[in-house]
């Protein structure tokens, strides 16, 4: 039996505090949100950290209007899985930067807001074979995974100590979303609903790439990845993770 094919863990949940860093609106809420409502209605804390605002994803709408558009319907779409905290760094959508500012600026966020459980998007050059990932989502994926560790010393980005930002070393694990890897799975079925919700919010980012009615698009996708999830996770609808234990 591949990987691909093995049944799925269930994610760990001795955990209560997570930090999600992805590149844009909507990069969650195919597939993660649903875990997201699940973590918050257990009652952990979770803040999302988007290091673009996806001011270049909407082909009809310049960017310096489509940045605010995009940032309150990322907005809505955290509140309806129940996360109230939501930042943006506003690098350049599409030309994200890998490199020591990116790292720095990620392991800032995560001394602040002490994770112990760091989730990101699918940093492989693929989300399977023949669908080739952009280099945003590669960019920061790395770069998370790269910053978690320098988070924790204090040797590396030493101005963060002159902040007044302590190190961080409680990462225990890194979960990557979408990846074509999976190894862990959420229970979504009784989340199901609130994360379709969530990313109709998207409204105008759909409306761009789709002619169908937002909630629609976002019923038949979610619910699509949910089921073929289910077949490795007991039956039971789930969004699924690379777990990559610190």
């Amino acid at each position: 039996m591949t990987d691909q094919q093995a049944d799925l863990a269930p994610m760990p949940e001795d955990w209560q505090r997570c930090l999600a860093i992805v590149a844009h609106p909507d990069d969650l809420e195919y597939g993660a949100s649903g875990a997201v409502a699940a973590w918050t209605d257990a009652g952990r804390e979770v803040a999302y950290l988007l290091v673009t605002r996806g001011e270049a994803g909407i082909d009809g709408i310049p960017p310096e209007h489509a940045a605010a558009i995009r940032e309150r319907e990322q907005q809505a779409s955290a509140a309806a899985v129940g996360v109230r905290s939501v930042e943006f760094l506003d690098h350049q959508d599409g030309v994200i930067e890998e490199g020591l500012a990116l790292r720095r600026e990620l392991a800032r966020a995560i001394r602040r807001h002490r994770p112990e459980l760091v989730v990101t998007l699918n940093h492989h050059d693929t989300w399977g074979p023949g669908s080739w990932n952009t280099p945003d989502h590669r960019a920061v994926g790395r770069a998370a995974l790269d910053a978690v560790g320098d988070a924790g010393n204090r040797w590396i980005f030493p101005e963060l100590v002159g902040e007044g930002i302590e190190p961080w070393n409680g990462v225990r694990w890194v979960a990557v979303a979408a990846s074509p890897y999976p190894s862990h799975a959420v229970d979504v079925s009784s989340t199901l609903d609130r994360a379709i919700a969530s990313l109709a919010e998207h409204r105008a980012y759909i409306e761009e790439i789709s002619d169908r009615d937002p909630v629609a698009y976002a019923r038949e996708l979610l619910t699509g990845f949910a089921r073929e999830a289910a077949a490795r996770f007991g039956g039971r609808l789930a969004t699924t993770f690379e777990l990559v234990s610190l």
